[in-house]
């Protein structure tokens, strides 16, 4: 299984309090991230691009939760 398959079968374990704090900390994390890569450039950029994913993959999440759709069948 991949770590992203991971990531989001480990979202839904979470209730949307946890997830709206989790939300807030990664784009925290991703401004820093990208205020530090200004400043000097980091040693692995991609980590920007993953943290976005991430936080998109969290915020769906809650999009799905909200609307009550089920999540997608495993393939």
């Amino acid at each position: 299984m991949s770590k992203r398959n991971d990531f989001v079968n480990s979202l839904k374990d979470l209730s949307e309090t946890d997830l709206s704090s989790r939300i807030r900390e990664d784009e925290q994390r991703l401004k820093k991230l990208e205020f530090a890569h200004a400043i000097s450039p980091l040693e692995s950029p991609v980590t920007i691009r993953l943290l976005r994913k991430d936080i998109a993959r969290l915020k769906t999440e809650v999009t799905k939760r909200k609307i009550g759709q089920p999540a997608p069948a495993k393939a």
